[in-house]
């Protein structure tokens, strides 16, 4: 009989940043390590990843990382989980493919690491314990779930998945070890929640597929916008143009080294004599020709900020046509949606053909109810623990295990940092809280981030700077230089002058006051300054500008 725990250091009541750790009789078992893309309000982060303190306390328990597949919701902190702690990494030739670029994008040399490449039939013993994989069909080659195989049964991770029939052999599910996986009992199975609220989504890409084709046979230049994470949806399209005859050609800066690994490792493939690289454009050389397709790829806002340039003329290798056909099949991401319906509009002022594919006409490549209750059937776990996406997501789920026949006390919702644990079997009563939160990264800092330098962002997004430098001989007791006063992200014009003015007259007079005294005290009277001007800026602006006073101690020139 094993003891079992398990919890979330992110991926449960949000998107992204999924991170999820087993521990079967003191062995613990990391099971992905994602990122999260940051919200409006994290002004200059540029990613969020899990607080693994509580690994980092126990990291000579920890048996490797277990990688399901290769989007950056589930491998984007890798880099920095091995910085800390250097443990063997497990997954798929594409997704440690991924994880090599990660690493070596952040300085790193993979030669220091273990990484392992396995397939879905391969099986790893640690001990008492053993790992097991199964492929899904997800929108990126090589997808995984996991099991990881107890004495009081198998604990099955299910991420991001559906049971969509598919011809590509790198995207298709491996029933037989769902079938095998589920022989000897499934104690909790730990299951995708995203797609739970899918409802009325096409169950394939065919709408699509006759659209784009549609699109292809009567247009001149075709120009699609996709994200780069959806290779088998860029695969589909690629197959149309071919089909057309069209030449092809793939840009995205950012994304082009992915495509690049699916293309070379053969994950994404193009014909020779299809494929084209685009020059920059020159008088002589436009790259408009009518049998031309532009896949345009990226993350999040990429794809929409590419297509912006192209409109303003600013992107070097394509500039929108009026009888341009834009296609966009990448829907808006969270925090993403002004930015895309701004683009939009910007394509219909150049007077391009925009075609947006709804949501609606795409295949999900999440989980619905349908896919779920499949999911039960064959493994027939005794707990399910809703994981990965917002707190409505999981709940949705839990309503479709109660229509799957689960009683509601074996269906558990966890929040971020709740441990549950199992014992001869049976979910305790008791939990457990570990240490889980975000940490920010910003360039090539992690973690230096706080909420004071946040505040400071923001206060400089909404309010700006106010900068005051003034000379000062402490000796003579005299300006010599200023008070200067600049503005950076205020105000312009009249008001400006007015609210400088006004400064300037301040700071002498306080500058002024400070040098009757005997000993000047240039902490206080910074202090002084900057409360002063503070009130001074919002009685005549109601703004409260980050305020900066810089005096400068020089010695004046004796005449």
């Amino acid at each position: 009989m094993s003891k079992i725990s398990f919890c979330a250091l992110g991926g449960l009541g949000e998107n992204g940043k999924n991170m999820y750790v087993l521990e079967v009789d003191g062995k613990i078992f990391i099971l992905d390590a994602g990122l999260k893309n940051p919200s409006f309000d994290l002004y200059g982060i540029d990613s969020v990843i899990p607080d693994i303190t509580h690994l980092l306390e126990n990291k000579e328990r920890i048996q490797g990382i277990f990688l399901s597949h290769g989007h950056d919701d589930f491998i984007g902190a890798v880099p920095e989980l091995l910085k800390k702690i250097n443990v063997g990494v497990f997954g798929t030739h594409f997704t440690m493919s991924l994880v090599e670029l990660a690493l070596n994008e952040a300085g790193m040399n993979i030669g220091d690491y273990r990484l392992y490449r396995i397939n879905a039939n391969k099986v790893l013993n640690f001990g008492k314990v053993s790992v097991h994989f199964y492929s899904t069909s997800h929108s990126v080659p090589e997808s995984l779930g996991i099991a990881v195989k107890t004495e009081d049964g198998a604990l099955v991770y299910a991420p991001d998945f559906t049971f969509a029939s598919n011809t590509n052999p790198h995207y298709q599910t491996s029933f037989g070890n769902i079938i095998e996986i589920a022989k000897d009992g499934v104690l909790a199975l730990f299951s995708e929640s995203l797609g739970a609220l899918n409802i009325g989504r096409a169950s394939n890409d065919y709408q699509m597929i006759h659209q784009v084709n549609e699109t292809l046979q009567n247009s001149k230049r075709v120009i699609f916008s996709m994200f780069s994470s959806e290779l088998q949806r860029i695969q589909k399209v690629i197959n149309l143009c071919v089909q057309n005859g069209r030449k092809i050609a793939i840009i995205g800066k950012k994304a082009q080294k992915t495509i690049n690994i699916a293309m070379n490792e053969g994950y994404l493939r193009i014909p020779e004599e299809n494929l084209l690289t685009l020059k920059y454009m020159t008088e002589d050389n436009r790259n408009d020709g009518d049998d031309l397709a532009v896949i345009i790829t990226g993350n999040r806002h990429e794809p929409y900020y590419t297509l912006q340039r192209m409109c303003n003329g600013v992107d070097r290798l394509i500039e929108i046509k009026e009888d341009d056909n834009i296609i966009i099949i990448s829907q808006p991401q969270t925090g993403t949606e002004i930015m895309a319906q701004k683009t939009t509009s910007l394509l219909h002022r150049h007077n391009a053909k925009v075609t947006v594919i709804p949501k609606s006409m795409l295949m999900s490549s999440h989980a619905d109810s349908e896919d779920l209750k499949m999911l039960y059937n064959m493994l027939k776990p005794k707990y399910v623990i809703p994981i990965i996406g917002e707190y409505r997501h999981q709940y949705m789920q839990k309503r479709i295990c109660l229509e799957a026949g689960f009683k509601e006390e074996n269906i558990i919702l966890l929040d971020n940092g709740i441990k549950i644990n199992f014992e001869n079997g049976q979910l305790l009563a008791t939990e457990d809280k570990v240490l889980s939160g975000d940490v920010l990264v910003d360039g090539s800092f992690v973690g230096d981030i706080n909420e004071v330098v946040l505040r400071d962002r923001e206060m400089l997004s909404e309010d700006g700077l106010l900068l005051v430098i003034t000379s000062v001989d402490a000796r003579l007791k005299q300006i010599i230089a200023g008070p200067e006063v600049v503005l950076k992200g205020f105000m312009v014009g009249e008001t400006a002058e007015e609210v400088s003015n006004a400064v300037k007259n301040l700071a002498e007079e306080i500058i002024g006051k400070y040098f009757s005294k005997r000993y000047i005290d240039w902490s206080e009277l910074k202090n002084k300054m900057k409360e002063a001007i503070n009130k001074e800026v919002f009685r005549t602006t109601k703004k409260s500008p980050i305020i900066m006073v810089t005096l400068i101690d020089v010695e004046s020139k004796k005449e």
